[in-house]
């Protein structure tokens, strides 16, 4: 495996570029309104608990100017309950803050998982083929965990702190404004600081949680693909390259706590040689009796009071930058649009009678009308995969797709259930084009098998059940019979029985029995089937092929053929030659008339003549 420096998220189209963190964390505004009563009222409550402290130091200006310089013991017991009230007050505030945005920050976490994962379905699979599958969950896990976390206490705690410093600062020169001055000063540097760190840690920041996703990537390709990193005894390159990513993340990361401390040592050296600065120049006054004691330990506390507010600012604004950073990587996602027929179709090409193998025969069935097809990062001077298709399936009948490998056969299979969006020309069903229906009612009416069966972490019968919404126990054992997979049965809890994870407890040819099952188990009006026998032994596949045809009689159906014997389930044969369909007919006259069809079959004429009826 080649190990790369830069994220692999680029490839999918999600370049990092730097915008205003502002600008970025606005986009959340949709998913914060529901709650956003909670979340101001929170933050007020953290102002008021703030601002609380900041009356402390008042409190033991009047203490020292008053009880204790009079020697008055119940003037100190009086301000030693008022500061325990304070203080109470206080922790109580922060307490009620973290209860404000708990239930409801992780509302909004949830419901931005949620409109990730459904918007992922949406996208077409030219998005998947791009996008690596750890960049995607790194930022379905790791980044809506950040925006949790920033809208929980960053976020709020830059308006508090805000607020704190202002009003604290206001106090301080009222007191003794001379003495403010000094410690206003460096409040100039430190904003030029904070802009200068803001740009530089967003590019490191959005380095890493692309590396992150890369490495996440790694981790699921090798634990999916265990058993081939084992039998090719690959174990230890692939170790190899995940510790030179993990190498790449350390030292990014390395990169951002060397920003973070070198912020953070100006940020809390600045303000404590003010107050140093203001404790000599104060303690100079109160010796020339310009100055009160009580005003200076009132001073002095209030500016260590502003020390955490300030300090605070580098911590808070990495976390910020790390959620502006996670927020375009969600939207890089969001943003992406699904593409639909009515963006990139045209109208079929003229062509001339006869031209593309059949004339047209009434509009029921299955048609594809001047079909063409590029993928969207192919290269300008690249032909199309698929060059206008022509090719019209009876109400009831079974055509099979036969052609040479890349010739796009599967490629035309996966537009009817509009996996892909055609370029060019339309394709209908019953008469009507495919992008005038809803997804939920095309894929209502088409089934799909294809030639590698995918399965999900659930149970023999749920996989089966994908198939059809409102399938029942009958129709789920009628499936199993029709697709041979009987052997669910034998399992320890029969069609209770969980598969594993992409059904890997299963043999290749069960995997591609439940696969069909579920195509099949709905009854569907319309069956498109890639290769779905390939896996199966010869005695298998002939009984598949026995119960197969029951199914096929009541249904119009598309089957890619690479076998005689799955060509003998069609009543036609569409023989696809570089994007084009180049013949049309039955089995035997394709055999009689087309050179390329009868070397596509060569070498098993015996087996055809055994089975043709």
């Amino acid at each position: 495996m080649a190990v790369t420096s830069e994220p692999r998220a680029q490839e999918g189209g999600a370049a990092p570029r730097h915008r205003s963190a502002t600008r970025s964390l606005l986009r959340l505004w949709p998913y914060v309104r529901p709650v956003r009563v909670r979340l101001f009222g929170a933050a007020g409550v953290a102002v008021v608990a703030s601002c609380l402290g900041l009356v402390i130091p008042l409190v033991l200006k009047w203490m020292v100017d008053g009880p204790v310089a009079h020697r008055d013991p119940g003037g100190v017991w009086l301000g030693g309950a008022l500061l325990l009230a304070l203080g109470t007050a206080e922790a109580g505030l922060f307490g009620l803050r973290r209860w404000l945005v708990g239930r409801p920050l992780a509302s909004v976490e949830a419901a931005m998982r949620a409109d990730l994962y459904r918007h992922l379905q949406r996208l077409p699979v030219s998005f998947h083929d791009r996008w690596a599958s750890g960049q995607l969950l790194s930022r379905a896990t790791t980044d809506l965990m950040l925006l949790r976390m920033f809208l929980a206490f960053p976020l709020t705690f830059l308006v508090v702190n805000g607020v704190t410093i202002l009003a604290g600062f206001a106090i301080l020169l009222s007191q003794e404004w001379t003495l403010g001055l000094v410690l206003v000063i460096p409040a100039v540097p430190l904003v030029i600081l904070c802009s200068l760190f803001e740009t530089r840690y967003s590019t490191v920041a959005r380095t890493v949680q692309d590396q992150t996703g890369d490495l996440t990537t790694v981790v699921e390709e090798g634990v999916l693909g265990v058993r081939i990193v084992k039998g090719f005894g690959r174990h230890r390159s692939q170790a190899r390259a995940f510790r030179a990513l993990s190498e790449q993340v350390r030292a990014t990361e390395l990169r951002k706590a060397r920003l973070l401390a070198t912020l953070w040592a100006l940020i809390m050296t600045l303000p404590e040689l003010a107050i140093g600065a203001a404790l000599v120049l104060g303690t100079v006054r109160v010796a020339d009796g310009d100055l009160s004691a009580g005003t200076l330990v009132a001073f002095l506390s209030t500016a260590l009071t502003l020390r955490w507010p300030v300090e605070s600012l580098g911590f808070l604004l990495a976390m910020s930058q790390d959620a502006a950073t996670a927020t375009d990587r969600y939207f890089d996602v969001m943003d992406a649009e699904p593409a639909t027929a009515a963006d990139r179709a045209r109208p079929a090409p003229s062509r001339e009678p006869g031209e593309g193998g059949e004339e047209r025969e009434g509009e029921g069935g299955l048609r594809f009308e001047g079909v063409e097809f590029a993928y969207a990062d192919a290269p300008p001077d690249e032909p199309p995969v698929l060059r206008g298709v022509d090719l019209h399936i009876r109400p009831g009948e079974t055509m099979a797709l036969v052609g040479a490998t890349g010739s796009g056969k599967t490629t035309l299979t996966a537009l009817v259930p509009r996996l892909h969006e055609v370029t060019r020309g339309r394709i209908t069903l019953d008469g009507r084009d495919i992008t005038a229906l809803s997804r939920e009612e095309l894929r209502a009416l088409v089934a799909v098998a294809f030639e590698e069966p995918t399965l999900f972490s659930a149970t023999a019968g749920e996989n089966v059940l994908m198939g059809a919404a409102d399938a029942g126990r009958e129709e789920l054992l009628r499936a199993l019979k029709v697709a041979q997979a009987d052997f669910v049965h034998a399992l320890p809890e029969g069609t209770d029985t969980e598969v594993g994870e992409q059904g890997l407890s299963l043999s290749g040819g069960q995997r591609q029995r439940l696969a069909l099952a579920r195509a099949v188990v709905g009854s569907p009006r319309f069956l498109v089937l890639d290769d779905p026998l390939s896996a199966l032994d010869v005695h298998t596949e002939a009984l598949v092929e026995a119960a197969l045809r029951r199914v096929l009689a009541s249904t119009t159906a598309l089957v890619v053929a690479h076998r005689p014997s799955t060509v003998l389930l069609a009543d036609r044969v569409a023989l696809l030659s570089e994007g084009r369909i180049a013949a049309v007919g039955t089995h035997q006259r394709l055999l009689r008339e087309s050179a390329e069809y009868r070397s596509l079959m060569s070498g098993q004429e015996a087996e055809e003549g055994e089975r043709s009826p």
